[in-house]
Formats: structure tokens, sequence, C-alpha cells
């Protein structure tokens, strides 16, 4: 039973950390929505979110040993890296593929979780808090890197939008000012239940797999 249910442990990491790239595979893509930019970055930071802070939690617990999280956010990123390999054979330039930074919060995660001696609620607590407010910044930071967004969104339009989804004049300030503040904040309160739910997932597993 030890080996089965480690066996479904595992099959659940994989399965969780390939939907969670799926899910935030045109999460980096905010330049292309030129209209509803800052939107698209605070909801995209929100499902990044989402995604890190349930599958590395999930990861992290099952095996009581810090730094799994950052291997999780590790395994995010190569799947990332990859699929988005693709985008050369559509023409667009290298500076203007955008892999969303997940490494650093998933490091903080370890960290609440090593410096709290692997308590579980100050995982939730602190690192949930952590992660929602790193990654907005982070990923900011990284997007403020590409050349020319605007620029290239309008030479580089993308082939799999209808036309009338092709960027056009954007609208300053259409919709929220500060799209770091508003994804940190909100991320900030989210990530705590979303900790929540990958720890539970862990106990979920464990108890089907026990029955």
């Amino acid at each position: 039973i030890v080996w089965l249910r480690r066996c479904t442990h595992y099959l659940f990491i994989v399965v969780v950390a390939v939907n969670s790239t799926l899910l935030t595979i045109n999460a980096g893509d905010y330049i292309f929505y030129t209209d509803w930019a800052w939107t698209s970055f605070t909801v995209f930071s929100i499902s990044q979110t989402l995604m890190l802070a349930v599958g590395a939690t999930y990861y992290l617990t099952f095996t009581g040993v810090p730094g799994t999280a950052t291997y999780y956010g590790l395994i995010m990123t190569v799947y990332t890296w990859v699929a988005k390999g693709a985008w050369f054979a559509l023409g667009y330039p290298y500076d203007f593929i955008v892999t969303p930074i997940w490494l650093p919060s998933a490091m903080l995660l370890d960290l609440a979780y090593w410096a709290t001696k692997r308590n579980k609620h100050s995982l939730i607590l602190f690192g949930g808090v952590l992660v929602g407010m790193s990654l907005p910044l982070f990923n900011m930071v990284n997007l403020i890197t590409v050349a020319d967004p605007l620029e290239t969104a309008f030479k580089y339009p993308r082939p799999t939008l209808p036309p009338y989804m092709t960027p056009i004049e954007p609208q300053v300030g259409k919709f929220y000012n500060s799209p770091v503040a508003l994804g940190a904040g909100a991320g900030a309160v989210l990530s705590v239940t979303f900790t929540a739910l990958g720890c539970k997932l862990n106990t979920w597993t464990y108890r089907w797999m026990a029955a």
C-alpha cells in the first residue's frame, strides 16, 4: 500500500505541475492585450499565484523538505520555456517572449516553511502572504524588460487571435492605475486560501489512498 500511495502522490504532483503550466502558459502575454494590459496583468497575477501556491504547497507538505517548492517552481518554469519555444516558429523575437517568474516566490514559500520549523499553519499564513505579494512585483520587473512591447505587439500581431482582437490603440489608465499594488493586495489575501488548499489536497490524497 505504501508504494501505491507514493506512486499516486507522484502522479498527482506531475498532473498538478503540468496543468499549472498549461493554465499559465500564456500568463506572460500581457503585452498582447494592449488594450487591457494592466487588467490582464492583475488577473494573470492572481491565476499564477493560485497555480504556484496550490501545487508547490502540495508538493512541499508531501515531502516535508524545504526546497521542494522551489523545485516545483523550476518544473513550471522549464515547461513554460519549452512551450514558448514554439513562438520562435511563429517569428516572434526573443526579447518579446515573456516567461512568468515563479522561482523567487517559491523560494519564499520554502523559506517560510524552513524558518518556522515546518509548521504547516505558519506556512499557510506567512508563506501564502509572501507568495501573493511577491509574484506581481517580480513579474512586473520581468515585463518591463521587454523591448518596446507596444511597438512589437503591433509589428507581430498574434496569429492565433481573430482580427477583432488584434492590439489597437491603448487607453491609458483605462481600468487599473496600479496593477502591481492591486495584484499584490489581492494575492496576499487569496494566496493564504490557495496555500491552505494545497495543504488540504495533501490530506485528502492520503485519506483517499488509506481508505
